[in-house]
Parts: structure tokens; C-alpha cells; sequence
């Protein structure tokens, strides 16, 4: 089992920049794909981004260009690097641990982006 505590929502001015934390523990971290979804008031959960274990990204066409996802095995945390933060990047932010057939979630952290 792998436990998933994120950190690092704020409240931001549009333009302005965030970096959220995924700590992970409990499992082997690095055998791993990890992801960040998001999910807005009254919207679907959506991917944002994802590395895999080998360190291959892809992002949401939304972000690119903005958001940077990364990871560090040896501290058992993933990141997401947030930058020209857009009102509709609002949402509750969630980190996600899969290796088929398991998937963990975290709680999630509030990002809001408003002036």
C-alpha cells in the first residue's frame, strides 16, 4: 500500500506561481507511475499530468507549457511546479500512485487562483 499526503494549495493572484508536494509512504515509491488530477466545483476529476516510472511526462493541453511535473524516488515525493496560474486552474488538487492493478489517491489540496 502506498499513502499520499499533498501539500502546498494556496490562495494565488492570477500570473502567480505554486509548487505542490506529494509525499508518499508506505510502499517502494519509485516502481510508481504518479499523477496529478484536479477537480473543479462542480466538474469532473481530470489529469493534469503524470510521470512514469522511468520519468516519461504528459500533460494536460490546459497546462502545458505552465506546469511542470516532477519526482524525486529518494524522497518519496512527486511534485507539481505551477506557473501563469489562470483563474480556471481553481480546484482541488489530487496526487494519484498507480502500478497495475493498485491505484492510490491522496486527499487532495485546495488551489485557488483569484485576484
Amino acid at each position: 500500500q502506498v499513502q499520499l499526503v499533498e501539500s502546498g494549495g494556496d490562495l494565488v493572484q492570477p500570473g502567480g506561481s505554486l509548487r505542490l508536494s506529494c509525499a508518499a509512504s508506505g510502499s517502494i515509491f519509485s516502481v510508481y507511475a504518479v499523477g496529478w488530477y484536479r477537480q473543479a466545483t462542480g466538474k469532473q476529476r481530470e489529469m493534469v499530468a503524470t510521470i512514469t516510472i522511468s520519468g516519461i511526462t504528459k500533460y494536460a493541453d490546459s497546462v502545458k507549457g505552465r506546469f511542470i511535473i516532477s519526482r524525486d524516488n529518494a524522497r518519496r515525493t512527486a511534485y507539481l511546479q505551477m506557473n501563469s496560474l489562470k483563474p480556471e486552474d481553481t480546484a482541488v488538487y489530487y496526487c494519484n500512485a498507480a502500478r497495475s492493478p493498485y491505484e492510490y489517491w491522496g486527499q487532495g489540496t485546495q488551489v485557488t487562483v483569484s485576484s
